[in-house]
């Protein structure tokens, strides 16, 4: 596999991160850089051991994982899509007091992450089947994924700044699109 092949796959693989990290920061309370460096490393981090993951259970299972990705991707990123969206109508009724802070915390982030990083293990399960570096390959999407998910956090700031309270609504609909091209996609829509 070529060194710009696998650059293409670690971008590839961050751009439903990339969105997702927009919608996310546009929701937050102006994030400083210190928050947008820590979110990329847990997407980089979780985006980069995913392929690995694919790759191990492709050469236990290939058939199994390939036929199931897109529909845990799609659950996983609609639902915290209508959670987001369900705070961003109806912000002053938190179950955590009030405290923004919480819904952007370390696991509703791992969550986001693994939402989105669903089509990198099916990434791994291919390269199961290629003479593929899967160490080089994982570490390159997982180093593509923390610089444009720290750019999309700091991005979605100014959005946020712009749209005001509601960007978290508006965050809502981008994963529920997000989930839904994914499904489309390995239905056949892009065939």
């Amino acid at each position: 596999m070529r060194p710009l092949s696998i650059l293409m796959i670690g971008l590839a693989m961050s751009t439903d991160a990339f969105a997702a990290a927009v919608g996310k920061g546009a929701a937050m309370q102006r994030p400083g850089i210190g928050l947008a460096l820590r979110t990329g490393l847990l997407f980089g981090v979780i985006e980069g051991i995913t392929p690995v993951i694919g790759w191990l259970l492709g050469i236990a299972a290939a058939r199994y994982i390939t036929a199931w990705d897109h529909w845990i991707a799609f659950g996983l990123l609609v639902l915290l899509g209508l959670h987001m969206i369900w705070h961003g109508i109806h912000p002053d009724d938190d179950e955590d007091g009030g405290n923004p802070a919480r819904r952007h915390g370390f696991w509703s982030m791992a969550l986001l992450a693994l939402g989105t990083s669903i089509d990198a293990m099916a990434v791994g399960v291919s390269l199961a089947f290629l003479d593929a570096p899967i160490a080089v390959v994982a570490l390159v999407i997982g180093l593509c994924t923390m610089v444009m998910v720290t750019i999309g956090i700091l991005l979605g700031r100014v959005f946020g700044a712009l749209v005001g309270r509601r960007a978290e609504l508006a965050g809502g609909i981008v994963m529920i699109v997000i989930g839904a091209a994914i499904l489309h996609e390995h239905l056949g829509g892009a065939a």
